[in-house]
């Protein structure tokens, strides 16, 4: 909903305008530490593995009260007095279903390098069957 360059990140700009729009403005300063704390690859930009990361962090006790994650995470509970039974059932299950996405992402992920490296070792069993009829006709 906030990936404005639709490239399946959140940058420092797309994030600014995020925490403004939820009523939590952050310092540009603020922006970057937030990225900075859940980072992982180093990129400058959030995933949605690391978008992830800040809820998990938020219920695990790991973010300061006062960053700006911590209000990030939550601007995103839900009170089920306030929001009734069936909207919290909408909102778990909506949670559900991004966690079960990159889930799938995963696996995705996994299963192309695992091809890769089957590629790979058939390239290299190629490759000496080669150098063998190579060293026959050498002879």
């Amino acid at each position: 909903m906030y990936d404005a360059g639709r490239d399946g990140f959140i940058d420092l700009m797309e994030l600014k305008l995020m925490m403004e729009k939820l009523g939590a403005p952050q310092t540009h300063l603020g922006l970057k530490s937030m990225i900075k704390e859940v980072d992982e690859d180093f990129d400058g930009k959030l995933s949605f593995r690391e978008f992830l990361l800040i809820f998990h962090k938020a219920a695990a006790g790991e973010l300061q009260e006062d960053s700006g994650l911590m209000a990030l995470a939550k601007l995103s509970e839900i009170d089920v007095a306030l929001e009734g039974v069936k909207g919290a059932k909408n909102f778990f299950e909506a949670k559900v279903q991004a966690l079960s996405l990159a889930s799938k992402f995963e696996a995705e992920l996994k299963a192309e390098q695992d091809e890769r490296k089957r590629e790979e070792e058939e390239r290299r069993l190629r490759q000496a069957a080669f150098q063998k009829l190579k060293a026959n006709f050498n002879t």
